[in-house]
């Protein structure tokens, strides 16, 4: 399991998991597509624009590794913000690739990932 160094475990002075330490022994935990709801609480939003911010400045718009990234931080994204790079893709692998989807994560999260002309 790659480990992504310089990724942020969690989300600073919260519980909000970002990374796992090692591997489990009985093989990658199942990546599923999780639907937000507009009633999550404002501490489940700083999470998603906190991790999602963190993709965005380690990996951009290029494909990355699952590696030891969270399954469940990685759900809520999937098939929105954050979509296969690859086909077939293993949503039980830890060498699964992925990549951001710029313009939907443009969409839902405007000030993280911005126009290139806007700074």
């Amino acid at each position: 399991m790659l480990k992504h160094r310089g990724f942020p475990g969690r989300l600073p002075g919260t519980d909000f998991q970002f990374t796992i330490r090692r591997a489990n022994k009985d093989g990658a935990t199942r990546l599923v597509a999780r639907e937000r709801y507009a009633d999550r609480r404002n501490a489940d939003r700083r999470a998603d624009e906190a991790f999602l911010a963190a993709l965005w400045e380690h990996f951009g718009d290029q494909p990355f590794e699952r590696g030891n990234l969270d399954a469940g931080r990685l759900s809520w994204f999937l098939g929105r913000e954050v979509v296969p790079a690859e086909d077939p893709f293993d949503p039980e692998s830890y060498e699964a690739l992925l990549r951001i989807d710029v313009a939907r994560a443009r969409a839902a999260y405007p000030d993280i990932i911005r126009d290139e002309g806007s700074a």
